[in-house]
């Protein structure tokens, strides 16, 4: 059983890195110890994304530069012209070795002459890191409060009550309010119109999606262009996804982070990490790899998926796989190879594992991207791809990326992006819940905040603990630990 543990930090103020302005940036944080897959899933559909075991969530009405999590429907999408010739130029290269002639003089990170949409910026414009919080978490052994909180969950199976540090009125479950840590939370109940539209169309026998007519001729996918290698071809590229747990990772870990380091240099122009800050934020994961049946050789959980041409190590896309999608971490690439437009290879590959995936998890069809930042130009690049949404930063409703949406961004930063103004956040966090959220008050005891209330044990911040809860919402407040040591 895996259970998410985390410590909220409250309100973050640092730099910017896209408008590169002074305290302007404005975020909430936290630290991970643990998070289930199924809870980070909830997390980054209410805006959150991790870097290492540190998540934040920007404040969009606040910061200089509001920051939109943005998917993409991988059954739905469809390769654009630019995509196709990036596909083709790569093809060309496995099978011959040579590079396009206008290709021969291309400056590693620099943008190529002709058309602009072919220009790959992706590779070069990673979302800006956070600047990590001056307070460090509290120290925790992950392994024995996860022990703790299974025989909990043992004891609330067979007495519905939790007796804490040998109190036996102390209920960590008092009167079937909630279900603590519940793997399988009953997600929030559509809306009425909704439900009343659904049986009114499965009474007239109207389906919900009508069947498109199949065009007379037939598309290239993007599995047919990225079709099996040849024993002929002049290179041959394999794709590795490891976990970052696991043995096969410690031993490339040289390789990955030499690479690591000759990106930073050439194309950011930044000095490398060392090695202990590179794992720290591209290695070290609050996800537990977990195997599940109808992905027996995968499982959910974080990895690096490495690009090897032929016995070299070229591109590594560092991945969550999680319950409803791939989000992708971070993605970096040998400089030498910048003709390949390896940043948007590298997302094609990464939608196509998506693809792969959903045969076997038909929900696991979403590729989350990160943030899309429109008022930073060079980071509207993730709004290409097609069958894109962004996620509405107050009812946290998924909307198509369209033009009218790209010219409300351009007329102002900040919106709210759902046309509905009485629409309302279905996992909204509400006072009279504040009892029900879990708290670890020292390494022996998690208690609800409504028993700690009673039993007046200690001081609680109420009203940080329910800014935490409206952040990541009801059902994770109710689900999650909230670590308040000192």
């Amino acid at each position: 059983m895996s259970v998410s543990i985390v410590q909220y930090f409250g309100e973050q103020t640092n730099k910017c890195g896209y408008c590169s302005g002074t305290n302007c940036s404005k975020s909430h944080g936290m630290h991970a110890y643990r998070l289930a897959c199924e809870d980070y899933q909830d997390l980054i559909d209410r805006g959150w994304r991790r870097c290492g075991n540190y998540c934040y969530k920007p404040q969009n009405d606040k910061t200089c530069c509001p920051c939109y999590t943005i998917k993409c429907d991988a059954l739905e999408f469809k390769l654009s012209k630019s995509n196709k010739r990036i596909l083709r130029r790569m093809n060309k290269f496995l099978r011959d070795g040579k590079r396009e002639p206008n290709e021969q003089q291309h400056t590693p990170g620099q943008p190529k002459n002709g058309d602009g949409d072919d220009v790959d910026v992706s590779g070069s414009a990673n979302e800006s890191q956070p600047q990590l919080p001056d307070k460090k978490p509290s120290v925790l052994n992950v392994e024995h409060v996860e022990n703790l909180v299974q025989a909990h969950v043992e004891q609330i199976k067979t007495s519905n009550t939790i007796q804490v540090s040998g109190d036996p009125s102390a209920s960590l479950l008092a009167n079937n309010k909630i279900k603590a840590f519940a793997p399988n939370l009953n997600p929030p109940r559509k809306k009425a119109k909704q439900m009343r539209i659904e049986r009114r169309q499965a009474k007239l026998g109207v389906p919900h999606e009508q069947p498109q007519p199949q065009s007379k001729i037939q598309e290239k996918t993007l599995k047919d262009f990225l079709s099996a290698p040849k024993e002929t071809d002049k290179h041959q590229l394999k794709l590795r996804l490891v976990n970052v747990d696991g043995e096969e990772f410690k031993r490339t870990l040289p390789q990955s982070y030499e690479l690591y380091q000759k990106y930073q240099i050439v194309i950011h122009h930044d000095p490398p990490k060392n090695m202990k800050a590179y794992q720290e934020h591209l290695q070290h994961s609050p996800l537990k790899h977990k195997k599940i049946e109808d992905l027996p050789n995968v499982g959910y959980g974080s990895f690096h998926q490495q690009y090897w041409l032929d016995t070299k190590l070229i591109a590594v896309g560092v991945i969550d796989i999680l319950p409803g999608s791939v989000s992708s971490v971070y993605f970096f690439y040998d400089p030498d190879y910048s003709f390949l437009s390896l940043g948007t290879y590298g997302s094609l590959r990464e939608i196509d594992l998506v693809q792969t995936l959903a045969e076997r998890v038909p929900a696991l069809k979403y590729y989350y991207m990160g943030f899309y930042i429109h008022s930073c130009p060079k980071m509207r690049y993730k709004g290409k791809l097609s069958a894109s949404y962004l996620l509405c930063p107050e009812t946290y409703v998924w909307f198509p990326l369209t033009d009218e949406i790209r010219n409300k961004l351009d007329a102002k930063k900040y919106q709210r992006l759902n046309p509905d103004a009485t629409a309302k956040d279905v996992n909204e966090f509400l006072n009279q819940h504040l009892n029900d959220v879990m708290l670890l008050i020292n390494p022996q005891t998690c208690i609800s905040y409504g028993r700690f209330i009673q039993r007046n044990d200690g001081d609680v911040d109420r009203d940080v603990i329910l800014e935490y809860s409206k952040l990541v919402g009801r059902v994770c407040a109710q689900r999650m630990l909230y670590v308040n040591m000192s």
